[in-house]
């Protein structure tokens, strides 16, 4: 089994408090509300919303992929860091074993957010995972970040 690691840092204008609450704490219900067309549903299907707790999500019509589910691997809200792991879905391929995802927001000089992202896909045998492979999933959770950043923008009192 290989590890391929792929890292991503995007910015916002919004705080890393109220932007760990829209983007982690409440996407839950948030998401499926302003990107009903990326994601149908959100469910926890075992726990208590905490560390080891097992969500499914549903995408929305039109997604190549019908849903996933990923279990809470880390969960620090003082820190604003959040860990999950892929850990079933059509979006894992007989190639890949899991996806392990972390997500760190910090601080920036103008008030903002640093979104850090560190993405680790555990290979099934020698097979080799390259940058251009996960290329598109990434896309995808960028764009759906900056659907969250514009709802929190043109709702300034929302999670704060």
């Amino acid at each position: 089994m290989g590890v391929f690691t792929y890292e991503t840092e995007l910015t916002s204008v919004i705080p890393p408090p109220r932007l760990f609450k829209a983007l982690v704490l409440d996407a839950d219900n948030l998401v499926p509300k302003i990107a009903s067309q990326a994601v149908k549903s959100a469910e926890i299907v075992e726990g208590d919303g905490g560390v080891g707790t097992i969500k499914k999500i549903r995408f929305g019509e039109g997604s190549e992929y019908s849903y996933v589910k990923y279990r809470i691997d880390r969960l620090d809200k003082d820190n604003f860091v959040y860990s999950y792991s892929l850990i079933e879905g059509d979006s894992i391929t007989d190639k890949i074993q899991k996806i392990c995802y972390e997500i760190k927001l910090v601080a920036s000089a103008d008030g903002g957010s640093i979104i850090k992202n560190t993405s680790n896909y555990h290979s099934i045998g020698d097979v080799d995972i390259k940058e251009e492979d996960v290329k598109a999933g990434k896309e995808r959770a960028s764009g759906l970040f900056k659907v969250v950043e514009k709802y929190l923008l043109g709702n300034p009192d929302a999670y704060n």
